[in-house]
């Protein structure tokens, strides 16, 4: 096929641009940075002779991947340096991640397994989402990795193992999710400290990242009270709690999904400064993860 005859690359390149994307945001947990990296992908396959590229779902599987593992060499020490616990940045539409091929863990965008992800090696973490998530071949996987299909597939059974014994097991109703987001709402606006505690499960944690950025909890806060305690004490002073979300003008709470997880949006003055997801097991809220970071609340502004 001639240069005149191969198809648009930007026209080619599309179909892909949604899993791409949701490859790069799992493997970096940054969305500003996923998307930078499909970017950079997508201009090299602009520069690729198209006409010889017989898998080009392969082949930029491989290019994002790659991309990738580079960005994390160099990120390795911002992630050593972070003030406080660090989360991914948060989705409010993660179909729009969804890959293009059906799997066990295909849907799965929570903040749980995103952590779990963060804790493996790159080449596990890589391993793990182009076979079990993309679909790819080992023989793919190995070309990507330049590591044998044996020892790819030793890399993706031991992140599948971590991945699987770490999940949540319990997948609440859509009522239950409903009901127990609107509670802790209500709860958390009223600063009901017992309504708190009853709706967190006993070992519940609290994970809050500010990145340095905002004022937040430098470690995660154990246990139903403490976290009740926490949550209503910036309640009750409420020029402090504004002082500390970063901003003025009224502020407005909202229940919307976040990574797939209930979660709720708190805007302040028309800009979103903090996003809430629920980790549910058998009707108690067991985590609360709450990004306040504003560099990783940026794609999330109107």
């Amino acid at each position: 096929m001639s240069a005149s005859t191969q198809p648009d690359p930007a026209t080619s390149f599309e179909p892909y641009r949604r899993s791409l994307l949701g490859l790069a945001y799992r493997m970096l947990g940054s969305m500003a940075e996923a998307e930078d990296v499909v970017q950079d992908a997508y201009l090299r396959w602009h520069g690729t002779d198209r006409a010889t590229v017989e898998q080009p779902r392969a082949f930029l599987g491989r290019t994002v991947t790659r991309l990738c593992l580079d960005e994390l060499k160099s990120a390795r020490m911002q992630r050593e340096e972070y003030i406080g616990p660090w989360l991914p940045e948060p989705l409010l539409d993660e179909a729009a991640l969804a890959p293009d091929q059906a799997s066990e863990f295909a849907d799965d965008l929570s903040m749980a397994l995103l952590l779990t992800l963060e804790r493996l090696s790159p080449l596990e973490r890589a391993a793990f989402l182009m076979h079990d998530v993309f679909d790819l071949d080992y023989p793919e996987v190995a070309r990507t990795l330049r590591r044998s299909e044996e020892a790819c597939r030793q890399l993706a059974s031991r992140a599948r193992s971590q991945v699987r014994r770490e999940r949540p097991r319990y997948q609440p109703s859509a009522e239950e999710r409903q009901r127990l987001t609107l509670a802790f709402a209500g709860a958390i606006g009223c600063g009901d400290i017992e309504a708190l505690t009853r709706l967190l499960a006993e070992d519940a944690v609290f994970y809050s990242d500010g990145g340095g950025k905002v004022a937040a909890a430098r470690k995660p806060i154990l246990g139903a009270l403490r976290i009740a305690r926490f949550l209503t004490g910036l309640v009750r002073k409420p020029l402090i709690a504004q002082r500390q979300l970063g901003g003025t003008g009224p502020l407005g709470l909202k229940l919307a999904p976040v990574n797939g997880m209930p979660g709720m949006v708190l805007g302040m003055g028309g800009r979103i400064v903090q996003t809430y997801a629920l980790e549910i097991r058998e009707g108690r809220i067991a985590a609360v993860y709450v990004t306040r970071n504003p560099e990783k609340l940026a794609h999330l502004q109107p």
